[in-house]
């Protein structure tokens, strides 16, 4: 299970902040003496407390302990200076260096838009021009490459719309062909009747006539 981080904030009651005060101070100068025997380190504790009163520990001599700690934070602060000053000429040497590239790229470009040209040699011109060649054929080989590849993904297309119409004409085909199958039944079903009322036609009359007298 994991514990979720304290806030740790002041003691407003200034009776139970005195207690905390004296106990957590004894007990950081009791963890300081340890330190010291245990570890044989040269510890050194200064506390002051809420009205300025003070409370220390050294495991040698107070004095010597602190003016060991500023002469070594001297010593660091100047390992910075010394570091920093590294640095710095070591960004301005790549400046530098950054700035003869961009001018050298500057003078290129120059070159191959045709600017500038008079104080070029006509080695200088002769390189040029044989640059300029060997891009126009890199930029024609990437234009066909790319136009080869835009024609084949169109015919691909084209396939593929060709592969679904000829598809689709088959349905529209085969659902006609239902269609007539559906109207030819339904016409053979069919049976017409008629009712007639009154007397027989001409016909039916002369049919009747002809079976009476035989």
């Amino acid at each position: 299970m994991v514990r979720g981080k304290v806030e740790m904030k002041r003691i407003e009651n200034p009776a139970s902040r005195q207690v905390t005060f004296s106990k957590r101070r004894n007990g950081l100068l009791k963890k300081a003496y340890e330190l010291s025997v245990l570890c044989d380190a040269e510890v050194a504790l200064i506390i002051f407390s809420q009205k300025g009163r003070l409370y220390e520990f050294s495991s040698s001599n107070m004095q010597k302990s602190i003016e060991k700690y500023l002469e070594r934070a001297r010593e660091e602060r100047g390992n910075d200076q010394v570091e920093q000053r590294m640095q710095l000429q070591y960004l301005k040497h790549e400046a530098a260096l950054m700035k003869k590239k961009i001018e050298l790229l500057e003078n290129s470009q120059r070159k191959l838009l045709g600017q500038n040209l008079g104080a070029y040699s006509l080695q200088e011109l002769h390189e040029t021009e044989n640059q300029l060649q060997r891009s126009l054929h890199s930029v024609r080989a990437r234009k066909a490459l790319l136009f080869k590849e835009e024609t084949e993904k169109l015919l691909a297309k084209e396939k593929l719309l060709l592969e679904e119409n000829s598809k689709l004409r088959q349905k529209c085909e085969l659902r006609e062909a239902e269609r007539g199958s559906q109207s030819q039944t339904t016409l053979s079903s069919e049976v017409v009747t008629e009712l007639f009322i009154g007397p027989p036609t001409t016909r039916n009359a002369q049919d009747f006539s002809t079976f009476t007298h035989k």
